[in-house]
């Protein structure tokens, strides 16, 4: 019994998606709920489980097409039918016989001419002569007799001509480089690569962007992971990371500053009262920002875990499109690539976003002394539609504040 293989319907919106990479090939044998192929959207990459055990039967879409909700991309035998096909008998094949010549014992073939030629050159034995008549016989000697030129020497035959002058002084151009040494290769945007690209572009385009920057000694956080870190693994197998500290210090920004938490909507500005974090993470397949829901309620130990959790699907494109949707504020931490300082792109249509950068010892001025201090930079990119360049500034010093004193995250003061 043949199963139709089925796209499913994947989110809200989503109408059609693109075939990705088959795991499986026709023929290959699949247990239930294995994956069969990748889709992606222009909100996620998932994979769709095989709906029961089988074999791949025959493949409708490759991989690049697009196929919509609901439409056949393949079928799968039932594991019934595929052990029936597998249980059929095979007709043998009918084969020939296998003749070996008849060789008598202590006889064997003799050498054609051409062998025989090719081992006498090869051991630099002379031909067999042939019988001579007398006449010849006496021809020969005659000839042996008489005196001959004498052979060049064998140095002399085998030395090569001198080099002229002219080609001394000329020599021979290198050779030009054999073609397909330098190719190019066309590959097509995935459609969820094509989505971030249209995204990015439309918030340069309809947004007024803008860009503050500052630095934060990270001295008291990372006292903070070295005195607790190990206690915090140990209670919620899970290790206290940066990010957490960052997105409890940029809800009590928020909170301060609700129009970097709010978005435009044609000539009206909502204001959320609510604060949907988007965490920007990198996959194998483009960025993705799965969204940490009512933050204001996560602990710290919640917050890592969620985002560790993101981490791993991501890698695995397993996320949810749902969990990528919507968004009121995101955090991107760059540093983890080794980036020292960037300007982050609002995602639409939220109005704000954070930039996190790599950690860097730095000598910086405290108390009139240079002492040398782990400082990272960063930077918060606004609309400056509804957020005033003050807002902005006062916002990113207030993140700077809560990071290097923690404390404040606490008493919220």
């Amino acid at each position: 019994m043949s199963i139709e293989l089925k796209v499913p319907e994947i989110g809200e919106s989503i109408t059609e998606v693109e075939i990705g990479e088959w795991l499986k090939k026709p023929g290959d044998s699949v247990n239930k709920d294995e994956p069969l192929v990748t889709l992606e959207s222009e909100k996620a990459t998932v994979e769709l489980p095989s709906p029961g055990a089988g074999t791949i039967g025959k493949v409708l879409k490759q991989k690049g097409e697009i196929a919509k909700v609901g439409e056949v991309i393949a079928h799968l035998e039932d594991g019934k039918a595929a052990a029936e096909k597998k249980a059929e008998p095979k007709t043998p094949e009918a084969k020939a016989p296998e003749t070996k010549p008849t060789e008598k014992p202590g006889l064997q073939k003799a050498p054609s001419e051409s062998q025989a030629r090719e081992t006498e050159e090869e051991l630099g034995s002379p031909r067999p002569t042939q019988v001579k008549s007398p006449q010849e016989k006496t021809r020969s000697e005659r000839l042996h007799q008489e005196p001959t030129a004498e052979p060049a020497p064998p140095e002399r035959r085998a030395a090569s001509p001198a080099p002229s002058a002219k080609s001394a002084a000329h020599p021979t151009a290198p050779a030009p480089v054999p073609p397909g040494e330098r190719h190019e290769e066309v590959v097509p945007m995935s459609k969820l690569r094509r989505t971030v690209a249209e995204r990015l572009v439309e918030a340069q385009r309809n947004a007024a962007l803008l860009t503050t920057f500052n630095e934060i000694d990270m001295s008291s956080v990372m006292a903070l992971r070295k005195e607790h870190g190990e206690a915090f693994q140990k209670k919620y197998n899970v290790k206290l990371g940066f990010m957490s500290f960052f997105v409890k210090a940029a809800i009590d920004g928020l909170k301060q500053f609700p129009a970097i938490n709010a978005e435009v909507r044609g000539t009206d500005v909502i204001y959320h009262n609510f604060f949907d974090i988007g965490v920007a993470i990198g996959s194998g397949k483009g960025l993705v920002v799965p969204v940490l829901r009512n933050a204001e309620r996560l602990s710290f130990a919640e917050i890592e875990m969620a985002i560790g959790d993101f981490g791993r699907r991501a890698q695995e494109n397993k996320l949810k499109p749902d969990e990528l949707q919507g968004g009121t504020f995101t955090i991107s931490n760059g540093g983890v690539y080794g980036s020292l300082l960037s300007t982050p792109i609002v995602n639409p249509p939220q109005s704000g976003v954070l930039g996190m950068h790599g950690i860097q010892d730095r000598p910086i001025a405290r108390e009139g002394q240079v002492v040398i201090r782990p400082m990272m930079y960063v930077a918060l990119t606004y609309d400056h539609r509804i957020v005033d360049g003050r807002e902005a500034v006062t916002f990113l010093k207030r993140i700077k504040e809560t990071i290097e004193n923690p404390a404040r995250m606490l008493i919220e003061v």
